[in-house]
């Protein structure tokens, strides 16, 4: 019955934090504060009452328009809430009531911010990837995955994109990857150490091929058409939280297995 309790606070606090990081999305991009003022519609800049701000629900109770000026209000704002008390529910059946699950929460909000904000204004602020690597490296000291491993994840999440990015440009006379692609890398490596960080490179960049590189086909677009790199390494890091030890694990049996056979 406790774990119930707990499940369904855990996934109402993620819903409420949803809320909050709808407010980061919008207002970090433009250097405003994301404390003050309080929430307000963008359009008539009227105050919200409290009634307008219970997650998901209210955007459905006001079919997505504000109720003074009956502006349209984004799906991606209840979509950001749900998404968001969806991760919270699932970390906390993956990592349990335990300090991780803090961290790894922490780590999940800054992601889920990323992807917004570099999905609609193709930018990775450095105001939340460069505390945010300080941060994952400074925790690694108490938790997992450790300081040896958060540090070589660093390292690996920033200077070897960094290398491919040189690389690109030198040969192809263009930047093919920004500087806040590196810096979210290396947020990510601190938070999840050096094994998990390969997976999730891995994993980008099989996402940036299939969804990026298709939909530049499908639209008929030039190939120089710049994608939202941020986006997927979001996306990746996300899956890499939750499904990237055991992914680990199955390639070291694997690899073990396969050493064994050739030894024989």
């Amino acid at each position: 019955m406790t774990d119930i309790v707990l499940f369904v606070f855990v996934l109402a606090a993620g819903l409420i934090i949803g809320s909050f990081l709808n407010v980061c999305i919008y207002r970090i991009p433009r250097g405003e504060s994301v404390a003050f003022p309080a929430s307000h519609c963008p359009s008539c800049d009227r105050p919200l009452r409290w009634f307008e701000n219970v997650p998901v629900v209210s955007w459905l109770v006001l079919r997505g328009r504000c109720r003074t000026c009956r502006t349209v209000i984004p799906a991606s704002y209840p979509l950001v809430e749900a998404v968001t008390g969806a991760v919270f529910a699932g970390a906390f059946l993956v990592y349990g009531p335990t300090p991780l699950l803090a961290v790894r929460l922490l780590f999940a909000c800054a992601l889920i911010v990323l992807f917004m904000i570099d999905l609609r204004h193709q930018i990775l602020p450095n105001i939340i990837t460069v505390p945010g690597t300080l941060v994952g490296f400074g925790l690694s000291f108490l938790l997992e995955p450790g300081w040896s491993s958060s540090l070589l994840g660093l390292l690996i999440g920033g200077i070897f994109p960094l290398l491919v990015a040189e690389g690109y440009l030198r040969l192809r006379g263009r930047e093919g990857m920004g500087m806040g692609d590196v810096k979210m890398l290396a947020m990510v490596g601190a938070f999840l150490g050096w094994p998990l960080v390969w997976i999730c490179l891995l994993l980008a960049c099989v996402l940036g091929i299939l969804v990026g590189g298709g939909g530049l086909l499908l639209t008929r677009r030039a190939m120089a058409t710049r994608i939202p790199f941020g986006t997927f390494i979001a996306v990746a890091a996300l899956a890499a939280l939750f499904v990237g030890e055991p992914m680990t694990h199955s390639y070291e049996s694997a690899l073990n297995s396969y050493v064994e056979w050739v030894s024989r």
